[in-house]
């Protein structure tokens, strides 16, 4: 029996891809660099803000100078406007109030900065109890990187072995995979099934109900 479950926020519990593409576009075009469609950036997310802008960039364009300017549009721009078209993806509010109702515990380990997260979290998840929510903070490494799920470890100490990852991409799988607990990969999100299947997901959810029988 599990006591906590861990989840990724883009592409696992909120679908955030248009505030994030729209965000990137327009510190592209700020700085004089083509753009993309919204769909181009499902492709792009999930290493974090930094791999983000990178890839969104032109190859030749990717200097550490470029990139923080890039990052000080982008930040100014999705602070402003960080849930316009932001949903939760259907069947989360349900998932979550059954683990509540089964007190198992909940927690958010997400790429996207740790202002921004717990910004997210409160706007459309404020009524849940959280054991731990943490995004990407300076000095800490990004996922796949475990560092984070040893933070929300340490917050909320549990048995790794009563633990559950759940996200939307190869990144998560792999995130889960360095911190030794088990892990469910979701359909609904931003990546393909493939990408999951290729990354030995443990579990793979095509619905949020599908994640309590692993619980």
């Amino acid at each position: 029996m599990k006591k906590l479950v861990i989840f990724d926020l883009d592409g696992t519990l909120l679908n955030t891809i248009e505030d994030l593409g729209t965000a990137t576009n327009h510190a592209l075009s700020t700085l004089g660099y083509p753009t993309h469609s919204i769909p181009s950036y499902c492709n792009m997310v999930g290493n974090g803000v930094t791999r983000l802008l990178e890839r969104a960039l032109p190859e030749e364009a990717r200097t550490i100078r470029i990139v923080e300017a890039m990052r000080t549009h982008f930040r100014e721009y999705y602070d402003a406007h960080l849930h316009d078209t932001t949903t939760v993806y259907p069947g989360i509010v349900e998932l979550l109030d059954e683990l509540t109702e089964r007190k198992i515990a909940i927690a958010v380990a997400s790429n996207k900065y740790d202002a921004a997260t717990q910004r997210l979290v409160q706007h459309f998840f404020g009524a849940y109890q959280w054991a731990a929510v943490f995004g990407h903070l300076d000095g800490v490494p990004v996922k796949p990187d475990p560092s984070v799920v040893f933070e929300v470890l340490a917050e909320f100490p549990t048995p790794k072995e009563q633990v559950l990852y759940v996200g939307d991409s190869g990144v998560d799988i792999e995130t889960a995979r360095r911190a030794c607990v088990e892990n469910c990969g979701v359909t609904w999100g931003f990546r393909t099934r493939e990408e999951l299947v290729d990354a030995y997901a443990d579990h793979i959810a095509v619905n949020p109900d599908d994640i309590l029988s692993l619980v």
